[in-house]
């Protein structure tokens, strides 16, 4: 396995959390499950050039699109094909910061995955060619970094947003959204209004994924978990509400999350073949 990562340099680091190269073998499973987290995503397969979703249900319905594809902000977990997630790299957008490379609102592709060719024209299509040639992972990190700069407009999140996004990721705490409405000035609707086109998801659908996120990293640090002590420690009213909620994001118990999780938190084995 070979996962390397990087931080850009300025400005692209105001929205960019981190560039990344992926190479694996195939592993003992087929099917895995993905959780959701905050941001937006762009995955470019330089395996096949195919991308696989399959709905977390029962019926497991296929959806295929090209190998390279913007994941919006997702509130609910997905299951990728893990043979075709061989070689893979891509980009972690920062809530919000998206924007500054697209036009598209973020609301408008929350919980899907759209072909990039459609949002970026020819240049991503370009930008995979040019990718499948390079045989070092530095390298082709550097050829995306500088792709992205090249499309950098520069366009900060909303001053507003940008606050909210501040104060509900300062955890353990989270802000009440009514808080976040006053200090930006804006009325209740303006401010939602912006927050969702900007992140992709309302305020308060945001504050409750950053519970989520305390819960999975709080059970994914060894130790035997107390779960009424995480949903005191979360902001939940009791531990069948932690229940309720954690499965609403990840389709899954906390229990059945604890006995699947592997060495990467986000993503949970569903089908050994």
């Amino acid at each position: 396995m070979a996962f390397t990562t990087i931080v850009p340099a300025p400005p692209l680091r105001q929205s960019i959390a981190m560039l990344w190269d992926w190479r694996v073998e195939p592993g003992s499973f087929r099917l895995e499950r993905i959780l959701p987290q905050p941001g937006t995503t762009l995955i470019i397969n330089l395996h096949e050039d195919e991308t696989r979703v399959y709905s977390d249900d029962a019926q497991c319905r296929c959806e295929r699109s090209c190998g390279t594809v913007f994941s919006g902000q997702f509130t609910r977990s997905f299951v990728i094909d893990s043979v075709e997630q061989i070689a893979v790299i891509g980009v972690a957008f920062r809530p919000a910061g998206a924007c500054a490379f697209l036009r598209e609102r973020m609301d408008v592709l929350g919980n899907r995955h759209t072909a990039f060719d459609d949002l970026a024209g020819p240049s991503a299509r370009a930008l995979r060619e040019r990718l499948l040639q390079v045989p070092a992972a530095d390298a082709r990190l550097a050829l995306l970094e500088g792709w992205l700069r090249s499309r950098f407009s520069g366009i900060a999140p909303h001053p507003a947003v940008a606050l909210a996004l501040h104060g509900l990721d300062r955890l353990p705490q989270v802000p009440r959204i009514g808080d976040l409405v006053a200090a930006s000035g804006l009325s209740a609707r303006r401010f939602g209004t912006l927050f969702r086109e900007q992140v992709g998801i309302g305020a308060k659908r945001y504050a409750r994924m950053q519970r989520f996120r305390m819960v999975v990293a709080g059970a994914t640090d060894g130790r035997r978990v107390d779960w009424s002590q995480v949903a005191l420690d979360c902001g939940f009213h009791d531990q069948p509400h932690l229940a309720r909620e954690f499965r609403a994001f990840a389709g899954m118990t906390p229990g059945a999350y604890l006995a699947r999780r592997r060495d990467h938190v986000n993503h949970v084995p569903l089908h050994v073949g």
